[in-house]
């Protein structure tokens, strides 16, 4: 072989691994690697087993772990409450608020890590080797087991886009996936947040919008249908911008 073809062969080579490293450059950035949630084993059995006295002696007057009763904890009223939170708002919740009344935040820190543990073995969530504590709930996700997918019917949520009139009804064009909020104001970030590609509903509006069409604005109130499929019940609208987008 000659020393041209040599260095054309080398050359070639060298291309061809430079291509191939990119392609797996980019395979990874668009495939980032998906967080925990409630379904990879975030608390132990151990765990479980120590709260079942606990919520007998505590709890059970005002809950049930069952999907039906008093104030169930498991179920379509779990999913409710806590779809697309992290496990760790759902202990903060807990230890901050629990039992009910003047005692609300009073048992031990270890005892709420076991409620809540007691909460996921209920909802049939598995157990692993690792007992929850603040610090792994922290960034755990409480989604269903196939994806986020959508927040299910009567969610508080937020939305942002471009007020416009479809018929008889208001709509936010180029809004933003319903996103589960805890108030019903407006947040800082809704001015800059990037608008989305969806057309919602809004219902029931008592104020009078006529001026805001084309503006900015955040609409607040409850799901009708999962993901706002039949539009949102409006609690509150806010202009956040005399342009959109």
């Amino acid at each position: 072989m000659s020393s041209h073809t040599r260095i054309s062969a080398l050359l070639l080579a060298a291309t061809a691994l430079l291509l191939f490293t990119a392609a797996g450059v980019r395979t990874s950035a668009q495939e980032p690697a998906q967080g925990r949630t409630v379904w990879d084993g975030v608390y132990t059995e151990a765990q479980a087993a120590r709260a079942t006295a606990t919520f007998g002696a505590t709890c059970s007057n005002c809950h049930t772990l069952g999907a039906e009763g008093n104030r169930p904890l498991s179920g379509d009223k779990f999913w409710q409450r806590n779809t697309q939170k992290s496990l760790g708002d759902l202990l903060t919740f807990v230890s901050k608020n629990m039992p009910n009344g003047a005692n609300a935040g009073s048992l031990p820190a270890a005892t709420y890590n076991d409620l809540v543990a007691l909460i996921l073995k209920s909802n049939a969530f598995p157990a692993g080797p690792t007992e929850l504590t603040p610090e792994t709930a922290a960034t755990v996700m409480i989604v269903p087991k196939d994806g986020p997918g959508e927040l299910p019917a009567n969610t508080l949520v937020r939305v942002v886009g471009c007020l416009a009139k479809s018929g008889p009804d208001w709509v936010l064009t180029s809004a933003t996936a319903p996103a589960r909020a805890e108030k019903t104001e407006a947040a800082a970030e809704d001015a800059t947040r990037p608008l989305g590609d969806r057309t919602l509903t809004l219902k029931f509006v008592l104020t009078r919008l006529d001026s805001f069409v084309g503006q900015r604005l955040a609409g607040s109130g409850m799901l009708m249908g999962a993901g706002a499929a039949d539009g949102i019940n409006v609690a509150t609208v806010n202009r956040l911008a005399a342009t959109c987008p």
